[in-house]
């Protein structure tokens, strides 16, 4: 079994879908922190088989639409003292800005570098997001 120490202040990521750690770490951009932060892959989970967790070893400002978007069913668990003082459940947010980028190369957002990119929730069952200037698909940065 692997030991991953515990946290006295930070965060925890939790129940992210298996595989899906790295790309959660670079959205978050999570290099560019000046503190410990830990990626387990392919944890042994009853809930979901396997999944991925990231441990973030100081309380920082989480953007939780990014993360509702790569993945609504984290659980972000904030530790004070070793021990989880709050628990957030994530949902698909309304709109995302600068998260992705358009698909459509004729987009204005193509043409207008400095502009939003901005996308609007088209299905929340199927989690489908939408340009609101073309109506296009997102593709991740």
């Amino acid at each position: 079994m692997i030991n991953v120490d515990s946290i006295e202040r930070g965060i925890v990521l939790d129940h992210i879908k298996a595989g899906k750690a790295l790309s959660i770490y670079r959205a978050l951009e999570l290099d560019k922190l000046d503190c410990s932060v830990a990626v387990i892959i392919n944890v042994k989970s009853v809930k979901m088989g396997n999944k991925d967790i990231i441990k973030i070893n100081d309380r920082i400002d989480i953007n939780l639409d990014v993360l509702g978007y790569l993945d609504p069913n984290i659980t972000v668990n904030i530790i004070e003292d070793e021990h989880s003082i709050e628990k957030k459940k994530l949902h698909l947010p309304d709109r995302i800005v600068n998260v992705a980028v358009c698909k459509n190369p004729r987009c204005i957002t193509s043409i207008e570098p400095e502009l939003d990119h901005v996308f609007r929730l088209a299905d929340a069952t199927k989690g489908i997001y939408r340009c609101i200037y073309c109506d296009a698909l997102p593709k991740r940065k």
